[in-house]
């Protein structure tokens, strides 16, 4: 099996989330930055404001996953990338485009990673990897209608790893909170909420909330600051920016690993903060790993 070396795997987070920038909805496809690969449009969560409500959503899980579009022919990463699963995988894919994430189980992106981005595919590896469908791209009617037809899809396919993400609906905040609680008590990220009413659109929109304990978001690596003290003669702190270009740095959370070989110039990685500042800035950002779910 070839394994990919560190600057591949660089190379791939970059291709695969570096071009999944904002976008207006209904936008398409953009090349993404150095890569050579066109990314796919897809629909992007905001954050749910505290106190939100789930009434007119439906509500699913969180999976720390890595994104992948479907088109029928080809499987996707979020940055355009196609992904390198063995062919016995794509050939049980149904023709209908599809979006999801692939996902191997509660707190296993890590190994996930390890296994998609291998361009020598695993087939032992690959068989425990799921596709967890929760959009038709382009697809008419609401997201409750477009909801129902992936079960559907799911059900008929018959396959175990063609998983249709559950989506219910709550009755009120408390239900809410319920859920989320269990579902981060078992270990998983939280919840999403998608506009039951909603037609199909691609970008950044509030049709679509995440629910986290900690929020998170991206940011590109633009400078490797220098490290003092006991991180002398290593990184220091990430300097990145974000897409509303606000720069600042990123040091708490890198890995003694990371900090001996920090991710490239370009690289887009994912943080995690507690709010922001009057200037828009994240407040306890810590790095939480390259390329974003």
């Amino acid at each position: 099996m070839h394994k990919l070396s560190r600057r591949e795997l660089m190379g791939w987070a970059v291709a695969w989330a570096g071009g999944a920038r904002v976008r207006p909805a209904g936008a398409g496809t953009v090349h993404a930055p150095g890569s050579g690969a066109v990314a796919p449009a897809m629909l992007l969560a905001r954050e749910a404001t505290v106190g939100i409500g789930p009434a007119g959503y439906l509500v699913s899980e969180k999976f720390d996953g890595i994104r992948a579009q479907w088109d029928g022919r080809q499987l996707r990463f979020r940055g355009g990338a196609s992904v390198p699963a063995p062919g016995w995988f794509t050939a049980r894919l149904p023709s209908e485009a599809l979006d999801g994430e692939l996902w191997l189980g509660r707190g296993r992106f890590e190994a996930l990673a390890a296994i998609v981005r291998d361009r020598q595919p695993d087939d032992a590896a690959w068989r425990k990897v799921q596709y967890r469908v929760f959009e038709l791209p382009g697809a008419p009617g609401s997201f409750a209608e477009r909801a129902a037809h992936i079960a559907r899809l799911a059900a008929g396919v018959g396959w175990p790893a063609l998983v249709a993400v559950e989506q219910v609906e709550l009755a009120d905040r408390a239900a809410l909170q319920e859920r989320f609680a269990a579902v981060v008590q078992q270990g998983g990220e939280g919840l999403v909420l998608h506009r039951a009413d909603a037609a199909y659109v691609t970008g950044r929109s509030e049709v679509l909330l995440k629910l986290k304990p900690v929020q998170d978001a991206d940011a590109v690596v633009v400078a490797h600051l220098a490290g003092k003290g006991r991180h002398a003669g290593r990184l220091g702190a990430l300097q990145v920016r974000t897409p509303e270009g606000l720069v600042f740095a990123l040091g708490t959370g890198l890995s003694d690993t990371q900090r001996t070989s920090p991710p490239p110039l370009g690289a887009t990685v994912t943080y995690t903060y507690r709010g922001t500042t009057a200037r828009g800035l994240p407040r306890f950002a810590s790095f939480l790993r390259v390329g974003a779910p």
